[in-house]
Order: structure tokens, then sequence, then C-alpha cells
């Protein structure tokens, strides 16, 4: 039966009370989470990013593998407003928006595809693809070229606003700190920039591609990761949000008309099509 499934004799069987495999609720006695007592067996005994990830992929992930993920989460919260997700939480600070309106909207945009979280989703899918075709006895530029050729681009590879990328250095010494840094998504990672160096495009790895690497070799699907990673950007967003909140509204990136420079069709007469000639 297809997850899709949404006819009357699937529907049915949720009919009458809600059931849940993840936990519940249970007001004045306790709480479950995932199968164990959150106050009594996770509290005090469970970090919140080891509580999240529990919640998202249903085990405990090794903490070595936590502390990479709250690395990389760490060195890409970037406080600046003139990053397009920190840009709406700036804005919606301007307009003395709520925070949680702020944060919401500025994390909705971070699933832009060419540098966002759809973009890591297909990186890891990528990785995973490719690693099982390559061990099945395929060549990297086989899997690239057919890549390229059926999807058009390769997620994590070219950064919009600069050639390199200055969180990668520190990723790797960090994951070389917990013996990370040669899982064979990322090493596959490197191979796939030094192969597309060699073909002569200049596509150097971005850090999207690099966490993507870690995420695959933290035995994570695309969901899962992209899920996980959606921390990444949060903590540089209410940063932009309270100085909005300390300026006067309005005063985030305020744009006069003649600022704006105008390169499109020249100014036309409007005219009523039945008073022809006034």
């Amino acid at each position: 039966m297809s997850l899709h499934d949404r006819g009357p004799a699937t529907l049915n069987r949720y009919r009458g009370a809600f059931q849940s495999a993840v936990g519940g609720a249970f007001p004045g006695t306790r709480a479950v989470f995932r199968g164990q007592d959150l106050h009594r067996d996770l509290l005090g005994q469970t970090s919140w990013i080891d509580l999240y990830c529990y919640g998202v992929t249903g085990r405990r992930l090794p903490a070595s593998h936590l502390a990479m993920l709250e690395h990389l989460c760490v060195s890409t919260s970037y406080p600046d407003a003139r990053i397009w997700n920190n840009r709406v939480a700036a804005l919606a600070g301007s307009t003395r928006s709520t925070i949680n309106l702020a944060l919401s909207a500025a994390e909705a945009v971070s699933e832009a595809r060419i540098y966002g979280r759809r973009n890591e989703f297909r990186a890891v899918a990528f990785y995973l693809r490719t690693h099982r075709a390559m061990r099945a006895g395929a060549s990297l530029e086989e899997c690239v070229t057919q890549h390229l050729q059926t999807q058009g681009r390769l997620a994590g590879y070219g950064r919009p606003l600069a050639s390199g990328d200055e969180r990668l250095a520190p990723a790797m010494a960090r994951a070389r700190e917990l013996g990370l840094d040669e899982g064979p998504h990322v090493l596959l990672a490197y191979e796939v920039e030094r192969h597309l160096q060699a073909k002569g495009l200049p596509l150097q790895m971005n850090f999207g591609a690099l966490v993507a690497a870690f995420g695959a070799d933290f035995g994570l699907s695309p969901r899962e990761f992209t899920t996980l990673f959606y921390l990444s950007f949060l903590a540089g967003m209410p940063p932009c949000y309270m100085e909005a909140l300390s300026k006067p509204p309005g005063a985030i990136f305020p744009t006069r008309c003649e600022d704006v420079v105008y390169e499109g069709a020249p100014p036309r007469s409007w005219r009523d099509r039945n008073t022809s000639g006034r």
C-alpha cells in the first residue's frame, strides 16, 4: 500500500483515536518521547541536540556525530542581515513583528534550492547514490556525467558569492579531532572536487557539499539530514531581529526610488483606447 494512499479504507484506519509511535503527553502524569519517559529517562541525561536528533531519526547518534553536527551549525550561524534569510528576520523586526513570525519566515526561505536545505537534500542523495554505484563497479566519471545529464547541476559545488569557503578548514580540523575526517562520503566529496577541476570546471566544493557528506557518513537519509540541519542558520537570525528592533521602524535597508537603478523599458504614456488622439 502506498504511503500516499488517502482512500476511504486507508483513512478509516485512523478514525476515532490519534495513533502515534513517537510519543505522547499525559497531562498531570508524564510525557513519553519515543518510548521513554521524558522527565525520568531523558531529562538531565540528554543534551538538547541529542534529544532533537533522537526525535528526528528514532535512534541515538554517537557523541562524535552530535559534536560534529553542533560544530557545523555553529560555524554557519552568521549574524549578518544582508544574508538572504537573515534579511527576512531583520525586516520582520523592522516592522515590529514577533520573533516567532520573524524566525518562521526566515527559516521558510532557508529552503532555497541554490544554497539552502533543498540543495543539501540533493547533495546527500547524490553521495549515497554515487557511493553505491561505485561500489558496484561504476566509475566516478560515469556517475557525475549521468547526474549532470539528468539533473543539470551538482549540488554543493560552486559558490554564488565567493570562490572559496571559509568554513571548510575549521570543519575538517574538527572532524580530524573526532576521527570523522576519512568517512567514505567525505572522501568522495573531495574526489568529486578533484574530478571537476581535472575536467576544467572551476567548481570548488562549498560548505553544503561537505556537511551533506558528513550526513551521508552518519547514515542519515536526505530527509533526516535536512531536518536535522534545519538548525544551522538559526543562531544567526535573532541578532539581526533584535538589532532591527533597536532602530526606527523601516530603518532596515530603506530605499528611495532614485536609489533604484532601472534598465528596463522607458516610460510609456498610458491612454484610454477609446479616447484615441487625446
